[in-house]
């Protein structure tokens, strides 16, 4: 229990001496881009109902988990067979950096004009920047599979997907949820972008709309609701993570108690 409560306090003292250092410095602005924070916390209600939240909010995570599954799916197929295949990977090494090094903001204009201006393009645009973060760790990860492993798991006749399944995919499953976990941060960014673009509704054209129409407080509440949306999906990728990838974490700690 006291090991519990200090690693609480670990982890809330540093967002709370943020949040007063905030308090502290913007209490009594004048500025009217720069408004304190008791005044931002006082509009977050007024803001945020009910109804903006199933509006506004709820549009937005659909956008993200789907463009987020897209390329988790593609990233870890792709990645999969660029790391088995070292010809595969020679032949597409040159168009994976090329196609890498675009910045997805960039291909905005150019997918509207094949996917409109509706979910589909959104949808699209996250797809599109999550993918390489988790297909190139993928490919890294397959490609440091131990030798001897799969040696030995051809000497025992493991083939096929149970090859692909036991051993390529659980070796490489850590490097590959370090690609999962980079790629959430982006398509967070790439799911405010896109909206800001084209939409009628999600978080990234509301706070458009607030700092068009010089409702700051209001635009402010609207960054605190991303930050609380990215820390609540940081919160619930440790988890799957904890979870998955249980086995890798006890063999370190096993490792690490070991003389």
């Amino acid at each position: 229990m006291k090991r519990l409560v200090l690693r609480l306090l670990f982890v809330l003292a540093l967002p709370a001496l943020l949040v007063v250092v905030w308090w502290l410095a913007s209490d009594g602005s004048t500025n009217v881009f720069w408004p304190p924070l008791r005044t931002i916390l006082r509009t977050f209600p007024d803001v945020w109902t009910a109804e903006r939240l199933r509006d506004d909010v709820l549009p937005s995570i659909w956008r993200l988990t789907a463009g987020y599954a897209l390329a988790a799916v593609a990233g870890v197929a792709i990645g999969t067979v660029i790391g088995s295949y070292r010809r595969v990977r020679a032949v597409c090494e040159p168009v994976l950096e090329f196609l890498r090094a675009v910045p997805p903001p960039v291909l905005i204009p150019v997918i509207m004009l094949f996917a409109g201006i509706g979910d589909t393009m959104k949808v699209t645009v996250i797809a599109s920047g999550c993918v390489w973060p988790i297909l190139l760790n993928t490919a890294e990860g397959v490609r440091a599979v131990d030798p001897v492993m799969l040696e030995t798991a051809r000497s025992y006749g493991i083939t096929g997907p149970s090859r692909l399944r036991h051993l390529v995919l659980r070796s490489s499953s850590p490097q590959i949820f370090a690609g999962l976990r980079q790629a959430l941060s982006i398509g967070i960014i790439l799911m405010v972008i896109s909206e800001m673009f084209a939409a009628s509704n999600g978080i990234g054209f509301t706070i458009v709309q607030f700092q068009r129409s010089f409702a700051v407080p209001d635009m402010w509440t609207g960054i605190l609701v991303l930050g609380l949306l990215g820390f609540l999906l940081s919160v619930v990728f440790q988890l799957v993570e904890r979870r998955a990838l249980a086995w890798y974490h006890g063999l370190r700690a096993s490792t690490r108690r070991s003389p």
